[in-house]
Parts: structure tokens; C-alpha cells; sequence
């Protein structure tokens, strides 16, 4: 029973990630204040060598304002499979099940995964706010790119989606990030950035989930080592 009621929490954050509600994207769509300049020419698909596994229509919409953001997740399939949370079909089948999803995963090997194009909105911020850019708040998956990596976090801050003793379950190999993310993170915004002018090289333009959701989200976590990006 316990599992259950973690399991309802983890797809209510799921869903969080993607849109207000499951039933409300499309309302969302017309209240959400679109004020950025046109959105111009859309990006140049990248040249990186990557795996294309791309996500049904319907886990992304038409993109409706410029890209002026980047933002940072940890995904994994913990909850279900702590002995194999990273099975790429399981985590797959959640984005898929729950529609929604992300622009890039980046796997523990460091394999990169185009799941959704550019030129789309992936539902991956949900309800959230910037300081500095009211004009976006809850409507962030239209000015930006989502990533996610494969990970898992520290336990306080994957206490809120699931039990401790699956969390003790889980090999310390598989908590926190690999080098191999962080070189292919690296080379990944440095060619978004290269395709996508309005981003811009810092800490407000290149963002956590955290940072967009304090309240609800912790990703990509106290694990994450920025400086292994460039900040």
C-alpha cells in the first residue's frame, strides 16, 4: 500500500513536469501571456552524434516563442525497479505513459538521446516561475530546451518519491552523475548554444528545474557539479 501512494506521488510529479494538470494543457496554451520577440527562423538541427528516439506528437506541441532557455532534470525508474533504475525502455515507457517529455537524455554512458525536436515545445517545466522573466511564468516549455539526465539524487531529495528503505535498495553507482554525462552535457549545450543565439552562456539562462519549481522540484539536485559545466 505504501508503494502505491508513492507511486500516485511519482506520477503526479511526472505529470508536474509536463503541464498543470492532465487535462489542461491546451487551456494553459491560451492563458499563457507569449510577449518575447517573434520567434524567427527555428534552430538548425544539430550535427552531434546522437541516438534519434523520438517521442508520439503528442508529448510536444507546436513551439510558440523563442528559445531563450535551457533547463537541467534527473529522470530514472527507481521507484518501480531500484535494482535497474535506468533501463531505457522503462524510462521511456514513463515519458510515453504519463506524455511527458524532453528535448535530450542523456544516458549514464554519456549516449545522447534526441527525444523531441527543437523546433517543439516539450512539456518538461510545468508551473513555475523566473525573477527575471514574469512574462513566462507556467509557460517556460515554449522558451526553452529540456534535458535530462539519468540519475538519482540525494535521499532527502528523493524522500518525497519514494520509500527509504527502496532508496537504501538503490547500488551507490547508480546515485548522482557520471563523468561521462557531465563531457557529453558539455559538448550538448555548446553546440545548443551555438544553434540557439538568444541563450545566453550563464546561470540565468542555463537553469535546474529547481530554480523554475523550488517547491515542488529538487533536480537536478545537491549532486550536480555545475563546474563540470562551466560554472
Amino acid at each position: 500500500m505504501l508503494k502505491a501512494t508513492y507511486l500516485f506521488i511519482t506520477i503526479f510529479l511526472l505529470i508536474g513536469c509536463a503541464k498543470p494538470t492532465v487535462h489542461t494543457e491546451k487551456e494553459l496554451d491560451n492563458i499563457t501571456p507569449i510577449t518575447a520577440p517573434a520567434i524567427g527562423v527555428p534552430p538548425e538541427p544539430s550535427n552531434l552524434e546522437m541516438e534519434e528516439w523520438l517521442l508520439p506528437k503528442k508529448n510536444s506541441r507546436v513551439r510558440g516563442a523563442p528559445i531563450t532557455h535551457v533547463m537541467l532534470h534527473f529522470t530514472n525508474n527507481a521507484l518501480r525497479s531500484p535494482e535497474d533504475p535506468y533501463d531505457l525502455e522503462e524510462v521511456y515507457a514513463l515519458f510515453e505513459e504519463y506524455e511527458v517529455s524532453a528535448h535530450y537524455m542523456i544516458d549514464r554512458d554519456g549516449e545522447i538521446y534526441l527525444m523531441v525536436p527543437e523546433e517543439r515545445a516539450a512539456f518538461h517545466a510545468g508551473k513555475g516561475h523566473l525573477l527575471n522573466y514574469q512574462e513566462y511564468e507556467s509557460g517556460l516549455n515554449d522558451y526553452s530546451i529540456g534535458i535530462e539526465l539519468l540519475a538519482i539524487g540525494t535521499k532527502e531529495e528523493m524522500l518525497s518519491i519514494m520509500p527509504e528503505d527502496i532508496y537504501n535498495s538503490i547500488s551507490p553507482t547508480d546515485i548522482g552523475y557520471t563523468d561521462a554525462q557531465y563531457a557529453s552535457l558539455k559538448i550538448l549545450l555548446e553546440d545548443i548554444l551555438k544553434r540557439n543565439p538568444l541563450i545566453q552562456n550563464d546561470r540565468e539562462h542555463i537553469i535546474g528545474h529547481h530554480e523554475y519549481a523550488p517547491v515542488r522540484k529538487s533536480d537536478p539536485g545537491e549532486l550536480f557539479d555545475w563546474s563540470r559545466i562551466g560554472f
